[in-house]
């Protein structure tokens, strides 16, 4: 079977910066529906299109086309006094801005810096402004079921999210 749209697509990957460095080792194998509905990066999709079990990509994706360009609109510094004493450097937190339900948005803020009287937190993802290499092997091509079809409505699914290691 080759890789069209509504299929369930499994993958073993690698995930490395420009310098060869690993970034993720994809212990996990990585499973998405293939057809647009952003389960991965579009730049992705578009290289396994048509591949069948044991076919391989290797892809240079820009910031553009992964984790996106660094936003320093994102990194806010903030009183140490807002914060709990238990803070610590990498700590994630969830702030809700706007003044209504209807105009409300959650940000996710990892902090960067802890000092005396200052918080830097920061809402970019860690590999925001990177270029990356994708190498990634399919191990698994089957027609995804309605069920899962229903679950992917586009404005509810999150592109590849990689922690590095």
């Amino acid at each position: 079977m080759t890789i069209a749209k509504n299929c369930m697509v499994t993958l073993d990957y690698t995930l490395f910066d420009t310098h060869n460095a690993l970034i993720d080792s994809g212990a996990n194998p990585l499973i998405y529906l293939h057809g647009g509905y952003g389960d991965v990066f579009e730049s992705i999709e578009k290289a396994l299109e048509g591949k069948r079990v044991g076919d391989s990509i290797h892809l240079e994706l820009s910031p553009k086309d992964s984790f996106g360009e660094r936003q320093e609109a994102l990194v806010l510094v903030e009183d140490r006094a807002l914060f709990d004493e238990a803070i610590a450097v990498g700590d994630e937190m969830e702030m809700v801005f706007g003044e209504g339900e209807e105009d409300e948005m959650m940000m996710s803020y990892t902090i960067t810096h802890i000092d005396e009287d200052k918080v830097v937190l920061d809402a970019n993802h860690s590999l925001a402004g990177m270029s990356v290499v994708f190498d990634g092997t399919v191990i698994g091509v089957r027609e995804a079921t309605s069920e899962e079809i229903e679950q992917r409505l586009p404005h509810q699914v999150e592109s590849l999210h990689v922690k590095p290691l």
